[in-house]
């Protein structure tokens, strides 16, 4: 958009919405002020304006204010201009590039949106706005409460219900600003109007423009923060922060995505200290994609013994394979690549994208919702999908290009050691704290909102130390379920006393010699309890008389080759057999 007689003045002052007086080739001039907005902020004494000269000599004002310099940064002030330079960018194939009508001013009900767009099938309706509020690079609408703004975007939501599509087109009139947000000082409802618009599927969207002193055409894509601009605010500190405190831990050395990922997958319901030594000791036995991929699943489960969750391991293993079949051995470096693999999900794929390779994506984990929940001061459940992929949408618009791995893992960091979940959040040194609304509020503990699991299953179960001389059984457990695939003291889903003990070992074939009770133990697994009693039992000729499928090994070779889980840990310390190398090679 190309404006003609345009000269360079000086603003003295606006008597009123409608006019100012601006000093123009020496001589004060009475100009026409196009922006009925305050422009408080743009409009200050001595400020270098440029006007345009009326083509209509018969004007009564001959001037139109076009645009304001304020700093280094020139303003476009034309609020007849935004609809014009959407129009003109659209019909040049941006936004809808197939579109087969463009019309100026389609009436809808009781409103009149700015453009409607007809493409195929679909039928929509654009409302424009002019934005020429900014502060410290953040651009913000309306700068005066706007009813009529609040009707169009309400008309957009009840278009949007009957089919049509919807779109709020923000033109920022200026370039080089940081994101736009609803001015909420000014007026919360309009800001309340477009969130609630944005959810029910009307698109909200903000471009800067280039602008020139006598030009103006739409330039990039702005970010939109329509929920909490607070959130803008934290990436310098945050980053500032975590390198100046981050812990020093094994994967944070020599970092590679294979290595990003082992400890990612390990650290999933498992505490940092407790994964160290499970870090150390896999990385020693299978250093490459390739040696993971290639191993054996008896050694696979025994590195993992002690953590726990083994469907994890196997899904790396499917997932090493899967490496070496589709991408030729090499860990693919693209976030939608490392998403395609086997047990990857939105949080894995963003921390190896972001750690390994700089990717600006999201990785959020329980320690990030705690964190924004409270900084934004959301009383929304984080246990909800919805709520974790609108928190991945908001920080992924805000993750600094040239600080991804550190951004991601400083919110990380500060949910593991600072913004804690039990016990007194320590707010006093947190680097966000002047920018956290549920510390502002004194809601910190209260926050965040999280859904009860429901109650877990309850199994009886009793466990039996079958031992003939210093051999021991155990036995596979099946290849899918609960445990798969790992080894297993005998144990039988009920609550025996020891004579039911005792006729038990008869049946399957056994001579019990002699009976001791262990007492009871409990694991906790994600869905079940195992509430167990234990019995060590005393038998003749173990290996030769059993008719159930079991093996008869030496504790010490049990503790050497064979993977068995956490659950049985309380028993087979009576046997002399530590689970969990870190707890025996130590």
């Amino acid at each position: 958009m190309k404006y003609e007689r345009i000269e360079i003045g000086r603003f003295i002052e606006r008597p009123n919405r409608f006019i100012a007086y601006v000093e123009i080739a020496g001589k004060k001039e009475t100009v026409h002020v196009k922006n009925t907005g305050r422009c408080a902020e743009l409009l200050t004494p001595n400020a270098s304006v440029y006007v345009q000269r009326a083509d209509n000599l018969k004007r009564k004002t001959q001037w139109d204010l076009i645009g304001v310099k304020k700093g280094k940064r020139l303003i476009n002030m034309d609020s007849q201009i935004p609809n014009k330079v959407v129009e003109e960018w659209i019909k040049k194939g941006n936004l809808f590039p197939n579109a087969t009508l463009i019309r100026s001013e389609k009436t809808y009900k009781k409103s009149r949106f700015d453009l409607y767009v007809e493409e195929e099938e679909r039928k929509i309706f654009v409302e424009v706005k002019g934005v020429t509020l900014e502060e410290d690079g953040i651009v913000k609408f309306p700068d005066a409460p706007t009813e009529r703004g609040i009707k169009h975007i309400e008309e957009l939501c009840e278009a949007k219900k009957e089919g049509y599509e919807a779109y709020i087109f923000f033109v920022i009139q200026m370039k080089g600003v940081k994101y736009f947000t609803p001015n909420m000082e000014t007026q919360p409802a309009f800001g309340e109007a477009l969130q609630k618009a944005r959810e029910q599927g009307v698109h909200v969207l903000a471009y800067d423009c280039k602008v020139g002193k006598d030009s103006i055409e739409i330039g990039k894509e702005v970010s939109v923060i329509l929920e909490d601009e607070n959130l803008e605010k934290i990436a310098d500190p945050l980053v500032a922060w975590y390198r100046e405190n981050k812990r020093d831990l094994p994967w944070r050395k020599e970092i590679s995505a294979y290595r990003v990922w082992v400890s990612e997958i390990m650290l999933q319901q498992t505490r940092v200290e407790a994964v160290k030594p499970f870090y150390a000791r896999f990385l020693g036995a299978l250093p490459t994609v390739k040696d993971l991929a290639e191993a054996e699943e008896d050694q696979l489960l025994k590195l993992w013994e002690g953590l726990g969750y083994y469907n994890r391991v196997r899904n790396m293993q499917k997932a090493a394979r899967q490496i070496m079949e589709e991408f030729g051995g090499e860990f693919p470096q693209t976030y939608e690549e490392i998403k395609s693999l086997t047990g990857i999900g939105n949080y894995t794929a963003g921390a190896i994208s972001s750690f390994a390779y700089g990717i600006p994506k999201p990785a959020v984990d329980g320690n990030v919702l705690r964190v924004i929940s409270r900084v934004t001061a959301s009383y929304d459940d984080i246990m909800k999908a919805s709520v974790r992929t609108r928190i991945e949408e908001q920080l992924e618009k805000i993750i600094p290009k040239d600080a991804a791995s550190d951004f991601n893992q400083g919110l990380i960091e500060l949910g593991a050691i600072v913004c804690v979940p039990n016990g007194e959040p320590k707010c006093a040194i947190c680097p966000l704290r002047q920018f956290c609304k549920a510390y502002e509020r004194g809601i910190v503990c209260e926050l965040p909102v999280k859904t009860k699991a429901k109650a877990r299953k309850v199994e009886q179960r009793t466990v039996l130390i079958f031992q003939d001389g210093e051999n021991v059984a155990i036995r596979k457990r099946p290849a899918k379920g609960l445990l798969a695939g790992l080894y297993e003291l005998p144990n039988i889903n009920k609550k025996l006393d020891a004579k039911e003990a005792l006729e038990y070992s008869k049946k399957i074939g056994l001579q019990p010699i002699r009976i001791k009770e262990l007492g009871t133990a409990k694991h906790i697994f994600s869905h079940v309890e195992w509430h167990m009693t234990g019995f060590a039992v005393r038998v003749d000729e173990l290996e030769k008389s059993c008719t159930e499928e079991m093996l008869f090994v030496h504790p010490e070779e049990i503790q050497r080759e064979y993977p068995i889980p956490a659950a049985f840990e309380y028993y087979t310390n009576f046997v002399d057999i530590k689970l969990g190398q870190e707890k025996y090679e130590n």
